[in-house]
């Protein structure tokens, strides 16, 4: 249960940051920031090798999760805009 817990406030803090860096964060709640950076966790395992999301986090998984959170906000907004902002 703990792990769930770390696991979603470290997708918060991811998502947070990814949508800072993209510029969406005035669009995005707390419940979305930790949906895009569980997801942004899945897909820089899969970009980068790892499969996924594992029972570790290290400085490694946290920037790989936020780099796999600021890919999704890009597709977003291309699929969204048009453009990658």
């Amino acid at each position: 249960m703990v792990g769930l817990i770390v696991w979603l406030v470290i997708g918060g803090v991811v998502g947070w940051l990814a949508s800072i860096v993209m510029r969406t964060d005035a669009q995005q709640g707390i419940f979305l920031n930790v949906i895009v950076g569980i997801v942004g966790a899945f897909i820089g395992g899969w970009l980068f090798g790892g499969g996924g999301i594992n029972g570790a986090i290290t400085p490694t998984t946290f920037l790989v999760s936020l780099v796999g959170a600021i890919v999704l906000l890009a597709l977003v907004n291309l699929v969204r805009r048009g453009s990658l902002r």
